[in-house]
């Protein structure tokens, strides 16, 4: 099978469903996010060393988020009651509670937020806040969506949380590098 099969030269795409759609249609934007967004995941794992405990346990939740990206792509090219549906998974309460419970593991070790804090600090931290920041941006992309056609509700709180733990896991990766927050200071402090 070829790589490249030309049907898209046309500016559309196919969803798993079948039906053909503009490759700017707000669907493949949501999933074409998700797919950069699990991109940069793999960045984010590429400046872990293996022999950090922390950056060990992050890996290895990087590798599940990864895998769930390809579900949520999935999920974002089916829309509601098409064809295939059955054989996609669709993100439920269960995979936000596995995240929110990842989130109360990182961030507990964190000290209390006392400002606002910028990106930056350590590579895998600044990493993470980058991953952040494309993450929040698939978030917004699936509610333009949801406004114009069904999209799981439990979907979008996920990305939501997903971000969360990045912001937690990047202020710990600084921590545990003995790197201190970067604090954002306003500009009308400094005069």
């Amino acid at each position: 099978m070829k790589l490249y099969t030309k049907s898209g030269d046309d500016g559309t795409t196919g969803l798993f469903s079948g039906a053909r759609v503009s490759k700017d249609h707000p669907r493949i934007e949501s999933y074409g996010t998700i797919d950069e967004f699990n991109a940069t995941l793999g960045l984010c794992a590429s400046a872990c060393q293996l022999e950090n405990r922390l950056h060990k346990r992050l890996v290895d939740i990087f590798a599940l988020l990864q895998s769930r990206m390809f579900d949520i792509g999935a999920d974002l090219a089916t829309p509601e009651g098409a064809k295939n549906e059955s054989k996609i998974q669709r993100i439920t309460t269960v995979h936000i509670e596995e995240v929110e419970k990842w989130i109360d593991e990182i961030d507990g070790v964190n000290t209390p937020l006392t400002a606002f804090v910028m990106p930056g600090g350590t590579e895998l931290a600044a990493r993470l806040h980058l991953a952040r920041t494309i993450c929040r941006r698939a978030e917004r992309e699936m509610i333009h969506l949801s406004h114009s056609e069904p999209v799981g509700f439990p979907l979008i709180v996920y990305v939501n949380r997903v971000s969360d733990f990045l912001f937690a896991a990047a202020r710990l990766a600084n921590k545990d590098a003995g790197v201190g927050d970067v604090l954002w200071i306003p500009s009308a402090s400094r005069k």
